[in-house]
């Protein structure tokens, strides 16, 4: 017995070395692709879908928001001063009733700035951040919230709020930080 008889191997002509060659590249791609289909389901596009037109398509991948810079604004706007359009600010309010309606307003138009502070805006509840602004009466809390002040904007970017509507959410403000 040889030294070589145990180490013979199964690709004995050029032939057969493409072959396996071949099949090591082939076999393994057609394996994931097979996977690929099992696991989305196949591919089956049905051209007749309203998912797929060009429209609903776009309309998917139309970005959610757009960045608007002050340096594009116009200089002088109508709406406040401040440069910023209000009138595609937060969406009018549903006609609820009292405590729920208050609640309804605050929580779409003032809450992200108060809860978190934002731009300087006193926090809710916060006694010693409030205290001043009460100190100087509901009056001018009410023009503040009605005209804007520094950051904010007028009604809290909610135009279609009434004065009586800002006023009824200022007092729930006060009211919490009291």
């Amino acid at each position: 017995m040889s030294d070589t008889e145990g180490h013979d191997s199964a690709i004995k002509t050029p032939k057969q070395l493409i072959t396996v060659l071949l099949l090591a590249i082939v076999f393994p791609i057609a394996i994931v692709v097979l996977l690929a289909q099992y696991a989305t389901g196949g591919i089956s596009v049905n051209k007749d879908d309203p998912a797929l037109t060009d429209e609903s398509v776009a309309k998917r991948l139309k970005p959610v928001g757009e960045l608007v810079l002050a340096s594009d604004l116009p200089p002088d706007d109508a709406n406040s001063g401040t440069g910023i359009d209000q009138s595609a600010s937060a969406a009018p309010v549903a006609a609820d009733s009292g405590a729920d309606k208050i609640a309804t307003i605050y929580t779409a138009s003032c809450a992200a700035c108060h809860i978190s502070g934002a731009a300087g805006a006193p926090k809710q509840g916060d006694k010693a951040a409030w205290a001043p602004r009460i100190k100087n009466g509901n009056a001018a809390l009410y023009a503040s919230a009605i005209k804007g002040k520094g950051a904010m904007p007028a009604k809290g970017g909610n135009v279609s709020l009434s004065d009586d509507d800002v006023k009824a959410v200022v007092d729930y403000m006060v009211s919490q930080a009291k």
